[in-house]
């Protein structure tokens, strides 16, 4: 495995990457646009693996939000080539991890101490790395511990970086300059709290414990005295990514079983909890062999305020769906909808975003949900290329969307996509909260 001796943390270091990998791309397309006059039926597809290789290359060697952005990409196939979010898989807990002297130094900032005057045993060769950070074995008082280190530099260059990922994103990714932006300022916020890792240590606590009860998922204990805001200390969980673990063959019903505990998890976190672990990629979760799931890393946290919450799934409800006046109020409320709109743009709209809500609200609509179903996937992933290439959509969208729907339906497509790879039949329905949801607005109605 290769490793890091330094990562880039000055403005200028950071844009000259940047700049570096705007001139290999400019190359690349040369490269393409020149075999293309010798064979004009050349498709974009080696264009595309060369571009991703090199922006992937530049990303994963700066870490933090640069490579956070890619991270996210990979799990929305609506937005890139699949050259891209293959790629950008490798984010999510394949990264370069960064060297033994790095690491130390980390640690001695952080914490005053090198690793191995803290712990019995620490393992300076990292076992995952991802965006934010990277995870190392320990030992203490005998018990196996995770430690997760934040590479330097990550939380004062987010807003840089994410400068200067704009324009790469506006080119490479075919998305409009205000819909980048919102996508950004929200992203934005969210990056400075998962650099925070004392507030994820609070995090982590409150929500294991909320979902103590639930039934197949596994939570590891946070130590206090052994962490900061650069360092998170836990209890080491057992487990496989999802990836090793259907590697290993397992059984359906232990697919539907570990399907099952996320969806129940998820499900509890929105409807109950009102805030939502919401970076569901599959690094973030270790499948265990009888098919309990343990879940770490708790830096993404979306809190739901309630009004929102209440609009966001009324819109999945037939009740709702069935009441032409309620559903233009709630669309606008969620700025689906603007109040100046001519009936043509509202018309536009209601017809691309019912669409999408019917097809997404499916798995609600019947006791249970076969999630291995790819024609499904398909259609979601092909439904979202077509609204956002539609013209009208475009050129009347101004960012269409409360900013708090990024992180819900980056959720919701993350979830679906983890159950879709499990090959998973959930027992999913609306429960109770659909009741509690339309009781608000006959009383707002009464």
């Amino acid at each position: 495995m290769k490793y890091q001796d330094k990562i880039a943390t000055s403005r200028m270091d950071r844009t000259l990457k940047f700049i570096g990998t705007g001139a290999k791309i400019g190359g690349n397309y040369i490269k393409h646009y020149a075999k293309k006059t010798v064979n004009p039926s050349l498709d974009k597809e080696e264009l595309h693996r060369d571009n991703a290789e090199d922006i992937y290359s530049t990303l994963s060697s700066l870490k933090g939000s640069a490579l956070k952005v890619a991270q996210m990409l990979s799990m929305d196939r609506a937005v890139l080539p699949k050259a891209y979010s293959d790629k950008f898989t490798m984010a999510q807990y394949q990264a370069p991890p960064l060297s033994a002297p790095l690491v130390v130094q980390t640690f001695v900032k952080s914490l005053g101490k090198k690793p191995n005057d803290i712990f019995e045993e620490f393992a300076l060769n990292a076992k995952n790395a991802a965006s934010i950070g990277q995870v190392h074995e320990a030992k203490l008082n005998g018990k196996k511990l995770a430690v997760k280190v934040q590479y330097p530099g990550v939380a004062e260059s987010i807003q840089s970086d994410l400068r200067m990922v704009k324009p790469i994103a506006l080119r490479m990714f075919n998305l409009s300059e205000k819909d980048l932006q919102k996508y950004i300022l929200e992203v934005e916020g969210k990056l400075l709290e998962e650099t925070d890792y004392e507030l994820e240590l609070r995090r982590s606590t409150e929500i294991s414990d909320a979902c103590a009860h639930l039934d197949g998922l596994v939570f590891a204990k946070y130590y206090n005295e052994l962490s900061s805001s650069k360092i998170l200390t836990m209890d080491w969980l057992e487990g496989k990514h999802l990836d090793g673990f259907l590697a290993g063959g397992p059984t359906q019903e232990l697919k539907n079983k570990a399907g099952q505990h996320l969806w129940d998890f998820y499900n509890f976190q929105m409807h109950e909890l009102k805030a939502v672990h919401a970076d569901p990629h599959p690094g973030n979760f270790l499948l265990q062999e009888d098919g309990k799931v343990g879940v770490i890393d708790f830096g993404c946290i979306k809190e739901i305020p309630e009004d929102f919450y209440f609009d966001y799934f009324a819109l999945i409800l037939p009740s709702i769906q069935n009441e032409p006046e309620l559903l233009e109020k709630v669309m606008e409320r969620i700025e689906m909808l603007y109040p100046g709109d001519s009936a043509e743009t509202r018309l536009i709209f209601k017809e691309a975003f019912g669409k999408m809500t019917r097809l997404l609200a499916l798995p609600f609509a019947s006791p249970e949900f076969y999630f291995g179903n790819d024609a499904y996937m398909s259609e979601i992933y092909a439904l979202g290329e077509e609204i956002s290439n539609n013209p009208a959509i475009r050129n009347a969208g101004d960012g269409r969307g409360s900013r708090h729907m990024l992180y819900i339906n980056r959720t919701y497509f993350g979830l679906y996509s983890l159950l879709n790879q499990l090959d998973a039949t959930i027992k999913t329905g609306t429960g109770s909260w659909a009741g509690a949801i339309e009781s608000h607005f006959l009383a707002k109605k009464s």
